[in-house]
């Protein structure tokens, strides 16, 4: 009898009664619902969605949140993202408003290896409901081409590529916090693998923290080009661009310092994978202003 209900006992503490696939937490860590996720974010100018790019909740979650803002903003609902470059602006906006089809979308834009299962289901949505859809990301060749030679090589583009970048001069600060991880990470793989012992931050370290700058900058610039008061711009981007309320947000608001306008009421969105749910740790705390856990043994979408 005795081992019995120890068997019991353990079951009960072993096992939950469901298997939530994720929970809501606001920058406190205090449980929250998706309700009132749903309820700010209607009233934001821009959201910005920090998801991880494998990982089949946060696009389930993106589409859900898509759907229910069109509802909410009855027509004012603006969407852009990441996956989708500034030159690629013209194939988009082709195929949301019905002009061309999938197959040629997949021929004259970049799309992502993960568009058909992780963001096909929110484009054809606001094919359908008739959203605009904003490439806000900077054509990567330019990245790449700051990654190796710095923001400076940016000045010897033609004017055609500039228009589908931030202005310039593009001011960086390096010592933003995520940046600043961004370089220390790649000082200590540097260490590791031998090429930089000391484990100090070259001209390489730290153009690619700069190339990672460019793209912020450059969303951040094409959100607020595309929004007009009384939409919501929902922008859907990997979590390191908006969580800690840095990346895409701070050049939100560098962009409101120099502007008359008012400023946007931002909210952010960002994702982590813990091995229990039902117990973030302190390190997620003030992520954003809604984070999202998820299991960490997370099926992914590749």
């Amino acid at each position: 009898m005795r081992l019995t209900l120890l068997l019991l006992c353990f079951l009960a503490f072993s096992f939950r009664p469901d298997k939530p696939a994720y929970r809501l937490y606001t920058p406190k860590l205090k449980a929250t619902t998706y309700a009132k996720l749903l309820h700010q974010a209607a009233e934001a100018d821009v959201i910005l969605f920090g998801e991880l790019h494998n990982n089949p909740i946060c696009h389930w979650l993106e589409f859900q949140l898509t759907k229910d803002l069109q509802a909410a903003k009855k027509g004012n609902l603006v969407l852009g993202a990441e996956m989708f470059e500034t030159d690629n602006q013209t194939a988009l906006s082709d195929y949301v408003q019905g002009r061309t089809t999938s197959k040629e979308l997949a021929t004259q834009a970049r799309l992502w290896p993960n568009y058909d299962t992780d963001y096909k289901p929110i484009a054809d949505f606001a094919r359908e409901q008739h959203i605009p859809f904003i490439a806000t990301n900077i054509p990567r060749r330019y990245a790449r081409l700051v990654s190796r030679q710095g923001l400076s090589a940016l000045d010897t583009l033609p004017a055609e590529a500039k228009r589908q970048i931030a202005p310039l001069p593009i001011s960086v600060d390096l010592t933003l916090p995520g940046y600043t991880a961004m370089m220390n990470m790649m000082g200590d793989n540097e260490g590791k693998s031998g090429a930089n012992p000391h484990g100090t931050q070259t001209d390489m370290t730290a153009n690619f923290a700069r190339a990672q700058a460019i793209k912020d900058a450059t969303m951040a610039y094409f959100i607020r080009q595309n929004w007009k008061p009384g939409q919501t711009l929902l922008h859907v981007n990997g979590d390191y661009h908006s969580k800690n309320f840095d990346g895409i947000v701070w050049y939100l608001r560098q962009q409101q310092l120099t502007s008359s306008a008012r400023p946007l009421k931002i909210l952010t969105i960002s994702s982590v994978e813990l091995a229990d749910i039902e117990k973030p740790t302190t390190e997620n705390r003030n992520l954003a202003d809604f984070v999202i856990a998820i299991p960490a043994d997370m099926t992914k979408t590749y």
